[in-house]
């Protein structure tokens, strides 16, 4: 990926002198550098406004209460974990957060599921299906209030940055349900995996 810079950067500056541009070329980096503080400081008040609610949402047991709600759904996205595994909860905590827009605050919570996953899985080398199937739900991305985007709207002078809203949760919806589909087809296309017997219910 450095390269590819490398050789956007190079093409750039030799188009801008082959041009006689090299002017408008320093400008572009200039007003480039300036727009990407400014946007990085306007994202850091907007996550911090979000996580703080969702933390409040966490203290006040809300974000509990959606994962209970979700714990059934999971269970059958993830027919190979065990009865009360941990690994249930985690996962639907780490639903919530991204479905909030939140993907920072749910990337610990997706470490961990991938950790108990992982105690799960009798090949340790490859990954298995529930651990394929957890990250085809955190590529999809569903959200619910994409967050991250409306703040990034907002920075560089949206009127109505909320506007995203729908179209964005249709989109994410098809994308999160076609990872689903497409994970399950290959699912059933691979081996059959061994859960460990001590793990059986």
């Amino acid at each position: 990926m450095n390269y590819i810079w490398y050789l956007i950067i190079l093409v750039s500056i030799i188009c801008a002198a082959a041009t006689n541009n090299l002017q408008g070329l320093l400008n572009g980096i200039i007003d480039g550098a300036q727009k990407s503080v400014e946007v990085a400081l306007y994202l850091a008040g907007i996550m911090a406004f979000w996580l703080g609610i969702m933390k409040i949402a966490e203290k006040s047991g809300l974000i509990t209460l959606i994962a209970s709600f979700l714990t059934p759904i999971a269970k059958l996205l993830f027919p190979q974990i065990p009865k009360n595994n941990p690994a249930i909860g985690d996962i639907a905590m780490n639903f919530t957060a991204n479905a909030f827009g939140l993907s920072n605050a749910a990337t610990p919570i997706g470490i961990k599921a991938m950790e108990e996953l992982q105690k799960l899985n009798e090949e340790k080398t490859s990954a298995s299906n529930s651990m394929c199937t957890l990250l085809a739900m955190n590529t999809a991305g569903f959200q619910l209030v994409p967050a991250t985007v409306i703040a990034v709207l907002a920075a560089f002078g949206a009127k109505n940055p909320s506007v995203i809203i729908l179209p964005a949760l249709i989109v994410t919806t098809i994308a999160f349900i076609s990872a689903l589909v497409i994970v399950k087809v290959l699912e059933k296309l691979s081996p059959p995996q061994k859960i460990p017997e001590a793990d059986k219910c």
